[in-house]
């Protein structure tokens, strides 16, 4: 699994990649509309606050705090740190990063009774993620319909001037050492 969009794409339209630029336009105006479907439908069966990915990551978090003491700071077998609710912040710094309660400070917010919620940032909301996909993504109109412009009708696209490499064209990319399969 890769976190570049433009592999993950490339990856997904590795058979339409040999189409010409218009159906190639037309199968990833296809893919989005499909994942916005899908990722909307999704979105509007969840009444948790956060979404399903954050609640569970937050629940997990929750019960691993269970398991720990809270004095003035948190130890953890090997790992002792300080957290600072007001400032949201965390030796481990994962509290900073993610801006959802890492276990460490999950621990302090229990010992405060306060609300685990309150301590997740806004993106990770239920009804943020729901106006995510409130919108609509639309179909091109079929090519004869389209307004063109004169002056971009006049230009001609032209295929850039490379050297073709002999042999069969590489499927996939070559991994950096930090990925694997």
């Amino acid at each position: 699994m890769t976190t570049n969009i433009s592999e993950c794409i490339n990856a997904i339209l590795v058979n339409e990649r040999v189409l010409l630029i218009i159906a190639l336009a037309e199968e990833m105006r296809s893919l989005v509309q499909r994942w916005h479907y899908e990722r909307q439908t999704k979105a509007e069966k969840f009444k948790t606050k956060l979404t399903p990915l954050m609640e569970a990551l937050l629940i997990e978090q929750y019960q691993l705090s269970l398991r720990m003491r809270m004095i003035y700071a948190v130890f953890d077998r090997d790992k002792n740190g300080v957290v600072d609710l007001q400032a949201w912040t965390y030796s481990c710094r994962r509290f900073q990063l993610e801006q959802l309660p890492c276990v460490h400070a999950m621990i302090a917010i229990r010992h405060m009774r306060g609300d685990v919620y309150d301590f997740c940032s806004d993106y990770y909301l239920s009804k943020r993620w729901k106006a995510t996909y409130a919108g609509v993504v639309y179909p091109l109109p079929h090519q004869a319909d389209w307004v063109v412009p004169n002056e971009i009708r006049e230009n001609k696209l032209l295929p850039p001037d490379v050297r073709s490499v002999s042999g069969c064209r590489k499927k996939h990319r070559i991994l950096s050492v930090s990925e694997t399969v």
